[in-house]
């Protein structure tokens, strides 16, 4: 059964399942480290998550309905963050997606984006000039890669750049599963003044193929209230302020 809903899920949490099962997390954890030994899960703070997430990347369209709640409130919250005035990087994903929906109208900003739905999102909106970064676009994100996304970047500087990522821990850093992707992240955050990453408690303790960097590297981190606050006081300790909405 935990296989099962770590497949369904993408992920299952020790605490959850104790409750649900009735039982005590050292149970559950007893459980996880035999499952790991099959090479069924692999253990991640607080829980695990089945192997195939290591090794396949989910489409766009999947990906958009989960923790979709958990989404908008980072997505919120990360708005906190916007500058008055200047420039700011979208990166592609589900979560900067909910942000670039609910962008302030009467804001006037500049916003560089790989992302066609973003880009799509925010032409329609008059006070926003929308900088499309060109090159291959992958059909699984929509999102433009390669070399000529990052030449682009390299000769740009934002006040602000919102990431998303696939995986993050305090031991690897930040992760996805693409080599193009991730060398896209890469330049976005060297193009930034200050780097905010958007990411569910999920992707917290979950580490991908490719990774392109590390917590040093960002300015704050928005979860939500589903990350453990040992694990929140982990990441903050490796750089990022981190808030949780």
């Amino acid at each position: 059964m935990i296989v099962q809903r770590a497949r369904l899920d993408g992920r299952v949490d020790v605490a959850a399942l104790a409750e649900e099962l009735n039982v005590t997390a050292e149970t559950i954890r007893r459980d996880l480290t035999a499952l790991e030994r099959q090479g069924l899960l692999r253990r991640v703070h607080g829980g695990a998550i089945p192997v195939e997430r290591l090794r396949f990347e989910r489409s766009l369209d999947v990906r958009d309905t989960l923790m979709q709640a958990e989404k908008e409130r980072i997505a919120k919250a990360a708005l906190d963050e916007l500058p008055e005035q200047g420039t700011i990087l979208l990166d592609a994903g589900t979560t900067t997606a909910r942000m670039a929906e609910i962008l302030p109208a009467e804001q006037e900003l500049t916003v560089v984006t790989n992302s066609l739905p973003i880009a799509m999102t925010l032409a329609a909106q008059p006070n926003n000039t929308v900088l499309m970064v060109g090159g291959r676009v992958r059909g699984r994100t929509l999102a433009a890669v390669d070399d000529w996304a990052t030449r682009v970047l390299a000769d740009t500087c934002v006040d602000v750049a919102f990431v998303g990522t696939n995986g993050v821990s305090t031991e690897r850093g930040l992760t996805t599963p693409d080599v193009a992707e991730a060398a896209v992240k890469r330049a976005m955050l060297a193009a930034a003044r200050r780097r905010v990453l958007l990411a569910d408690h999920t992707k917290v303790g979950s580490d991908h193929f490719a990774r392109f960097g590390s917590l040093e590297d960002l300015d704050v981190l928005v979860s939500d209230t589903g990350l453990e606050p040992d694990a929140a006081a982990q990441l903050g300790a490796a750089g990022p302020r981190v808030v949780l909405a």
